[in-house]
């Protein structure tokens, strides 16, 4: 499905730099160059787009991205400057429509490269009359580092000083911790710093669709990655249960690409349904199987909060995720979809931003 939208990104990139070529000729400074020299009026425009090239032979997928951004608000302002001289009745005098388009793209664009870089604390605070053990159960979501995109495994170690300010009594890690493009030595130091959280009852790991790989380039597998999570005392889930305290239970699924993979039913057969669950799935796919599993919450990643607008909308509308980002409450069960601590792929957030989450789960009655 990626590497279709991929191919259909390209396609529209590339009539929208067919496009683009056209417009740069309506510039009054290009057509003062070209007055007497004509091969200037076709010379300026060819090597903007030849830059432009040159940036997507660095970033083929980014380039794309600014490109598409570029051609659409470049047409939305001559659509508007079309409006306007059916209003005003006289043409103006500049070419403004094209110096507009270009500050509008790069400030929507920097705004979305701030938004991936920068990394968000966000909290929810939910409520329950399940017994907790205690009055506030405080836990930690990290999902989506894909290390080695936005930030390295010192650059994840730095992120983490933040998550254990929050004093977390729990850290999960809901997928796509690692990616293909991820080193080894960058997967061991971000393992390593995750052993040096301070928690009560740990840190726990569930698999996500990029975390074994998926064209075996990387210098390390699977397997390596398990063993050294667990070598940093991490405890690795897989369809597996663990007991948090005396009043916790905590599911790690398997990915919904795995083979094999458990139904959230019989994850939660035989459950102790007076425990508090919390699953950890990777991908919001089965919302409706997880609340007549009886999880009290689910804890979600992998959508990135949609990424790029307008993608968050498209992709529950078609079926490909039941909630893009947020908070969603289903029967007795809450769901958390985090946009993850940085990206895949595409370095700009325009219809979300990056984060990690603190879940503050009360016992009904408590105060924070």
């Amino acid at each position: 499905m990626f590497f279709v939208l991929m191919i259909v990104v390209m396609i529209l990139a590339l009539a929208g730099l067919v496009y683009l070529l056209t417009r740069f000729r309506k510039f009054a400074s290009i057509k003062r160059l070209a007055e007497n020299r004509p091969w200037l009026r076709w010379g300026v425009p060819l090597a903007a787009l030849a830059v432009i090239v040159a940036f997507g032979w660095l970033d083929s997928l980014d380039t794309a991205i600014a490109v598409l951004h570029l051609t659409l608000f470049w047409a939305l302002a001559e659509l508007l400057g079309v409006l306007l001289r059916k209003l005003i009745g006289k043409r103006p005098r500049f070419y403004w429509q094209g110096a507009l388009a270009i500050l509008v793209t790069a400030a929507y664009l920097g705004a979305g490269a701030f938004l991936n870089y920068h990394v968000f604390e966000t909290r929810y605070e939910l409520t329950t009359a399940k017994a907790l053990g205690q009055e506030r159960l405080r836990v930690a979501q990290i999902s989506d580092s894909h290390i080695g995109t936005t930030f390295d495994g010192e650059g994840f170690a730095r992120h983490l000083e933040r998550v254990q300010a929050a004093n977390p009594d729990i850290v999960v890690i809901t997928g796509d911790y690692v990616d293909d493009d991820t080193t080894r030595a960058d997967m061991v130091t971000a393992c390593a710093a995750l052993g040096r959280l301070k928690t009560t009852y740990g840190v726990y790991f569930v698999f996500g669709n990029h975390d074994r790989g998926y064209f075996g380039t990387r210098d390390f597998t699977g397997e390596d990655l398990i063993a050294e999570l667990e070598r940093n005392g991490v405890h690795v889930l897989e369809d597996e249960t663990a007991e948090i305290g005396e009043h916790v239970l905590l599911i790690g699924r398997r990915d919904r690409q795995d083979m094999g993979r458990m139904e959230a039913a019989k994850l939660t057969e035989g459950a102790d349904a007076s425990k508090y669950i919390i699953m950890l799935d990777h991908e919001p796919n089965d919302f409706d199987a997880e609340t007549k599993a009886g999880a009290d919450l689910v804890l979600c990643g992998h959508t990135h909060g949609g990424q790029m607008f307008p993608l968050a909308p498209i992709g529950v509308a078609i079926g490909a995720n039941d909630l893009a980002y947020g908070l969603e409450t289903r029967g007795n069960t809450s769901f958390i979809v985090s946009s993850g601590i940085s990206c895949w792929a595409v370095k700009f957030k325009t219809g979300t931003y990056s984060e990690f989450v603190i879940v503050d789960i009360l016992e009904r009655g408590a105060s924070a």
